[in-house]
């Protein structure tokens, strides 16, 4: 089992930034893949950035530019740096360990609330 905490979230206005952090524990030597999701209100969840062991990286076109993941294998923790908010960011963002065929998800974490205003 792995567990995951993600904190950071916020409100911020448009143009602000935030810095996501999610901390893994548990069977941590199962990790590979790593990565980001986010679910507006009515909408689907969508994976939003993604990384890998080797530090190669994924991002959704709508986020490419402003959003950064980065991973430190030391702390167990990954972070999704978010620059130039817009309120279509909104959301709540979800932290996750990715199959490493990249098949689906095998841990969620809670979730934390990304609210950007116009």
């Amino acid at each position: 089992q792995v567990q995951l905490v993600e904190s950071g979230g916020g409100l911020v206005q448009a143009g602000g930034s935030l810095r996501l952090s999610c901390e893994a524990s548990g069977s941590i030597f199962k990790i590979n893949r790593m990565g980001w999701y986010r679910q507006a209100p009515g909408k689907q969840r969508e994976s939003v950035a993604v990384i890998s062991s080797s530090g190669s990286t994924y991002y959704v076109d709508s986020v490419k530019g402003r959003f950064t993941i980065s991973r430190d294998k030391a702390k167990n923790t990954v972070y999704l740096q978010m620059n130039s908010l817009k309120p279509e960011d909104t959301a709540v963002y979800y932290c996750a360990v990715i199959r490493p065929d990249g098949s689906g998800v095998d841990y969620w974490g809670q979730g934390t609330q990304v609210t950007v205003s116009s």
